[in-house]
């Protein structure tokens, strides 16, 4: 008679460690967290090579006001790409809005703040019109946006008469050139700018506590308080390192605080609203998404409407940088805001990217470019130089997603 062999008795499940925690939080954003080395990586590099010249105050404000247009368009182009789409046309509708409203202001003595809203809606509108023939008429994007950077291109050509049209007034080119205004005592620093640096810093702190009570209350893996407490500290010094840098020359530039707006408001659709949720579904998996109720054609309709809203933006945030309305306006753009949407974590089968890795695929873009102008490359190399980032960002997406899908089999 054999004697029953005791069951064994299984423990409590063992909870990985601070080690553990660490390694699967780089490696589920590995895109993201990639990305900001490379961008650290790269401001050191250039403030060694250019004798400390990147990051003094003035050049960092000049870094945010000449990238301000290709972030915006990042943004937007982000979630073109999440969704499962491209967009060939946002650099004509650039251009074409900023002519509309430096005609507007021109021609038709119409106040800046009206015709920056009638050519927010021109760009609703196109957005409207390129999504109708996406999403309902079922054309590829690539051939409706390739149409339509041709059809805009021609438009702004027609509606400026090919010329240059300027003196545009002063509010509307402080959507780029001004800065916040000066308040209280003299401290040799922007007070504006460091007040709002340490609202940032409350708000953000708050938020990654909030996050890490959600997760301990449905019991998921959180990293140590002493790791996370680590975490927020580093956060906040390098808000407040930032804030100070502005602070010391004129304060946070206009268009920072639009671009700051935007990355909270689309971060937050995209994280937490049903439309966000439902991109996303349908960029990782369209089909699926159709069978579980997602409606594609208003989902695909509203990120074009949301890309021409943007694309108009950044065409008059351009515009009003350059103080001029030209027929060159928007050339190339497209290539920009593809290039950071990819380098900022976008997967070219869509369903992957966030609003944040956008900004700051643009912000690697911008930081190289102006480091190469300071340290005088020609513009040839700098071509060359950007289109291999662009080639080992893409690759890398590539290798991490083949890596995955080996490591599941």
């Amino acid at each position: 008679m054999t004697q029953a062999t005791p069951a064994t008795k299984k423990g409590p499940a063992t909870k990985p460690g601070p080690a553990a925690l660490v390694r699967n939080a780089l490696r589920t954003n590995m895109r993201q967290y990639g990305m900001l080395i490379a961008l650290a990586a790269l401001l050191i590099v250039f403030q060694i090579w250019t004798g400390g010249d990147v990051l003094l105050p003035r050049n960092v404000s000049n870094i945010i006001n000449q990238n301000g247009y290709i972030l915006i368009l990042a943004i937007g182009m982000m979630i073109v790409i999440i969704n499962g789409h491209i967009d060939l046309s946002v650099g004509s509708i650039a251009g074409f809005s900023g002519a509309a409203a430096a005609v507007m202001m021109l021609e038709h003595d119409m106040p800046w703040q009206l015709a920056l809203t009638i050519a927010l809606l021109i760009g609703a509108v196109i957005g409207a019109w390129q999504g109708f023939w996406i999403a309902y008429v079922g054309l590829p994007s690539f051939i409706v946006t390739l149409a339509g950077m041709l059809l805009f291109r021609g438009a702004t050509r027609i509606l400026l008469e090919g010329r240059t049209w300027s003196g545009l007034p002063q509010g509307f080119q402080d959507i780029n050139q001004g800065f916040l205004p000066e308040v209280g005592p003299d401290t040799n620093y922007h007070n504006l700018t460091l007040l709002l640096g340490i609202a940032v810093c409350a708000v953000v702190v708050l938020q990654e506590w909030r996050r890490r009570a959600q997760q301990r209350e449905y019991d998921l893996n959180v990293l140590p308080f002493n790791l996370f407490a680590l975490k927020c500290a580093a956060i906040v010094a390098a808000v407040m390192a930032f804030s100070l840098t502005l602070a010391s020359y004129r304060g946070a530039p206009v268009v920072l605080l639009i671009l700051g707006g935007l990355m909270v408001l689309l971060g937050f659709v995209m994280r937490n609203s049903v439309i966000g949720r439902h991109v996303y579904a349908l960029g990782g998996n369209r089909p699926a998404a159709q069978l579980s109720g997602v409606k594609d054609r208003r989902v695909t309709m509203a990120v074009f409407i949301n890309m021409g809203v943007l694309s108009a933006l950044a065409g008059c945030v351009f515009t009003a940088r350059t103080g001029t309305a030209t027929t060159g306006a928007g050339n190339l753009f497209e290539l920009e805001a593809i290039a950071a949407s990819f380098i900022g974590g976008a997967s070219m089968s869509g369903g992957v990217g966030t609003v944040l890795g956008a900004v700051i695929g643009g912000l690697v873009l911008g930081v190289l470019d102006n480091g190469m102008q300071l340290l005088k490359i020609g513009e040839d190399w700098q071509q060359v130089i950007k289109g291999l980032v662009l080639l080992v960002a893409v690759a890398f997406d590539v290798w991490n997603k083949r890596r995955g899908l080996a490591g599941r089999s």
